[in-house]
């Protein structure tokens, strides 16, 4: 049995996350601003269903990307460097999560509900969500969204219409965050999509330990502006 989180109830550690389902660490809670940035900050993030209460998760091993390591195939270095997309952060967050929660081909709902939306667009207004948008001419066609907290980065999900658009963002996200000396994007569970940009799987305890020195970095100031892509 998981522990049910009353509303003051602080979670339990993350050690105590069960092995299988891997990672699933508490029931119940909410999602206000307070209770996400307690999640985060301790390496914890919510993931459930319409039909399910809030759960909460924490994976051992963790899959993190480390903006120094970040891999860009030819393909894309050559999408990068063509300028056919604009790039612009913090300017759609609403529409990028909603693009974002939008059932994927072969999948019948998504986790992305209409009450994780408006959790992460008061996120985003008060300065710790952010979107990285794609735009071709004037049209969003690819984003991603995620949170910061210090210098740390936890991305949440990503979208595109158009070939490469959410590399596109990915790529310069990372490439700023860099810029700007952030430790990690917490990439939560291991795909092989992130894997080809670099991402790795550490042990949870090498995770939290690094979280908790990069979350006490002061922020980068929303909303975000992202140097031209070079």
């Amino acid at each position: 049995m998981i522990p049910w989180l009353g509303a003051h109830d602080p979670f339990p550690p993350v050690e105590q996350a069960a092995a299988e389902p891997n990672g699933l660490l508490a029931a119940g809670g909410d999602l206000s601003v307070a209770r996400l940035v307690e999640a985060y900050g301790n390496g914890i993030f919510p993931w459930f269903n319409d039909d399910q209460p809030i759960l909460w998760w924490s994976p051992d091993p963790r899959m993190v990307l480390i903006p120094a390591e970040m891999k860009v195939s030819r393909s894309l270095a050559k999408t990068l460097r063509n300028s056919r997309f604009e790039v612009r952060a913090d300017t759609a967050f609403r529409d990028v999560i909603q693009n974002c929660s939008l059932p994927r081909h072969g999948q019948d709902g998504t986790w992305i509900t209409p009450q994780m939306v408006d959790a992460y667009c008061e996120l985003h207004r008060n300065g710790i969500a952010h979107s990285v948008e794609t735009w071709l001419d004037g049209e969003l066609v690819g984003g991603l969204y995620g949170v910061a907290l210090g210098r740390a980065f936890f991305g949440e999900s990503m979208f595109t219409r158009v070939s490469d658009a959410s590399k596109v963002a990915l790529a310069a996200l990372v490439r700023q965050l860099e810029a700007w000396g952030f430790g990690l994007v917490d990439c939560q569970m291991n795909t092989a999509h992130l894997a080809s940009f670099g991402a790795r799987e550490i042990p949870r305890a090498d995770f939290t330990r690094r979280l908790r020195e990069l979350i006490h970095y002061p922020s980068v100031p929303a909303p975000w502006q992202l140097a031209p892509m070079r």
